[in-house]
């Protein structure tokens, strides 16, 4: 079973792999044996990632990416495929709180529509699209994971609005890809992480709004990046060869225990940001 969960001589796409979760189940990725290809927006964030994967013994790439925009994508896959001949797993992790996050529906204009979805939605997409053009093109089975949220799940008060709905779509997406290319032997699965810290902790108001936000959880507390790194292993690995399709939620029981995440004071009725 433990060999199952190895990654020796795979090779791994992180999208937003410069920090926060992105970065814990990047390095994850590499304890298990992987070979990590780093793509953010932020050079300076995913070179010294892939400084620490390399220091771990593997293979690294950090190559600049936004991935809202489809060209930038494509390009990073084909420097992917030129210098190691090809990948295994996209793991399509990277998304933002857009321009429309914090604004009510009545102030939401197009254009914070569209740059928060393109963030959150079809920054997905394009990842996974180019992933399966390389997987078909090899004629080898593949592996697509996505990061959702869940504000995916329950609606978002006066918050997230935008977010929650893209987020949504990145669910209903990864299912629709699993069954349409089940018999090429590529799956697809969804991580859905609940509140989850992004950073260490700098000061007293933080820790005080991690605090009530873990007073909201049936585990009470928030979770650590870091968690979201075994699951990562385990989708990206062979010991997860029979699912695709699923979304798999690590919450701490939040969504189960009906309060997490709303975006709103459950006690009062008063909207307030709560992640």
């Amino acid at each position: 079973m433990l060999e199952s969960l190895r990654m020796d001589g795979k090779r791994v796409i992180v999208t937003g792999a410069g920090r926060g979760l992105g970065r814990q189940m990047a390095l994850h990725l590499a304890d298990a044996g992987a070979d990590i290809v780093c793509a953010a927006r932020t050079q300076s964030q995913i070179a010294g990632v892939a400084e620490e994967i390399e220091a771990k013994g593997r293979r690294a790439l950090a190559i600049p990416t936004d991935v809202s925009v489809s060209a930038q994508v494509d390009a990073m896959v084909q420097q992917t495929i030129d210098a190691w001949g090809g990948f295994e797993v996209m793991l399509a992790n990277a998304g933002a709180s857009g321009p429309a996050s914090m604004k009510h529906v009545t102030e939401i204009s197009d254009e914070d529509w569209r740059e928060t979805v393109d963030i959150n939605f079809s920054s997905v997409f394009y990842s996974a699209r180019a992933a399966v053009r390389h997987f078909l093109a090899e004629g080898k089975p593949g592996n697509i994971i996505t990061v959702s949220s869940g504000t995916s799940l329950r609606g978002s008060g006066p918050v997230y609005f935008v977010d929650g709905a893209a987020k949504a779509g990145v669910i209903n997406m990864t299912q629709s890809l699993a069954v349409q290319l089940a018999r090429d032997g590529i799956r697809a699965n969804c991580i859905v992480p609940g509140f989850v810290l992004q950073k260490t902790l700098e000061d007293q108001d933080e820790i005080e709004l991690a605090r009530n936000q873990g007073s909201r959880i049936p585990i009470r507390r928030v979770g650590e990046a870091w968690e979201l790194g075994p699951l990562a292993v385990y989708l990206a690995s062979d010991a997860s060869s029979y699912m695709t399709g699923e979304a798999f939620t690590i919450d701490g029981g939040g969504l189960a225990g009906g309060l997490a995440p709303t975006g709103w004071d459950v006690q009062s009725g008063i909207g307030g940001v709560v992640s």
